[in-house]
């Protein structure tokens, strides 16, 4: 029998209580939020793919490779120069109006009818949190939109598409910024238009967006409308578009990468913090 006195305890193993720091529990309530979202984008796939390639693939249907077919010329009789102008131009539509989509309309709906706001805002987190989370993951469609586009508007004109990629650093970085933008600008929109009037938010800001952002010509091509082309400056699709030309099609005459890049983040900075002082204030009051 052993004497009591010389039994030795085994150590019981320390367990490890370390708080993870803010930053690490932001990440993950960050990255719980996106899974979600994942989540439903999987049930949503046929509608994601379908809104984002429907309108890029007809307006190069017609423009593209319809009109040259049948004899009809568009940007100056120049078939090849209009094909590539417009590659570019769509994909930046692509970008632009699937990170709206993505934010701004689901937001309408959480804070209209189906309240599914006020269960996110119940996390554990600062509601800019659940902001900037909307953000990152429309940023995330709209590069996935990119990718969708991209070849499909490349491969389908009639005439030549005169794409380079000697400029990739510079191409990376436009998509990124660009992809930002349009989260950011789904969620001013989505912050401070009234579910009500959602549908007429696609009149009165995305017809004029898009027509008025060097979609369909060069921005440089406006210099022949003085007025117009200081104008359209206020529009953000025109960086989009005028990087995305400069970085994959450097032979079109565009805006200074230089002022494209740094216009892209500082519309991305101000859509930032207009959209989330709206998100605040429509959930917390």
């Amino acid at each position: 029998m052993s004497d009591p006195s010389t039994t030795t305890t085994r150590p019981q193993p320390v367990l490890d209580t370390v708080e993870p720091t803010p930053a690490r529990a932001w990440l993950d309530a960050v990255r719980g939020l996106m899974l979600r979202d994942l989540r439903v984008l999987r049930r949503e796939l046929p509608a994601f793919l379908t809104r984002t390639v429907m309108q890029p693939l007809l307006f190069v249907f017609v423009f593209a490779f319809l009109f040259p077919r049948i004899g009809q010329g568009i940007g100056g009789g120049a078939g090849a120069e209009f094909a590539t102008i417009l590659v570019p131009g769509l994909v930046a539509v692509a970008v632009i109006f699937q990170g709206i989509i993505a934010v701004a309309l689901p937001l309408s709906t959480e804070f209209g009818g189906t309240k599914e706001i006020e269960d996110r805002i119940m996390a554990p987190v600062p509601v800019s949190t659940v902001a900037i989370e909307k953000i990152l993951f429309g940023a995330l469609q709209s590069v996935a939109a990119g990718i969708l586009v991209l070849p499909m508007v490349a491969a389908i004109p009639s005439t030549p598409v005169a794409l380079e990629g000697t400029s990739l650093p510079l191409l990376l970085v436009v998509v990124l910024l660009s992809a930002l933008l349009s989260g950011a600008l789904g969620l001013a929109l989505g912050t401070y238009v009234s579910p009500r009037q959602i549908g007429l938010m696609f009149s009165v800001v995305v017809l004029p967006l898009t027509f008025l952002g060097a979609v369909y010509y060069p921005w440089t091509a406006l210099a022949a409308v003085p007025w117009l082309q200081w104008l359209v400056l206020l529009n953000p699709l025109v960086y989009v578009s005028e990087g995305l030309r400069a970085a994959i099609t450097p032979s079109i005459p565009t805006m200074a990468p230089a002022v494209v890049l740094l216009a892209l983040a500082v519309s991305t900075g101000l859509l930032t913090l207009i959209g989330l002082r709206g998100f605040v204030r429509r959930t917390v009051g």
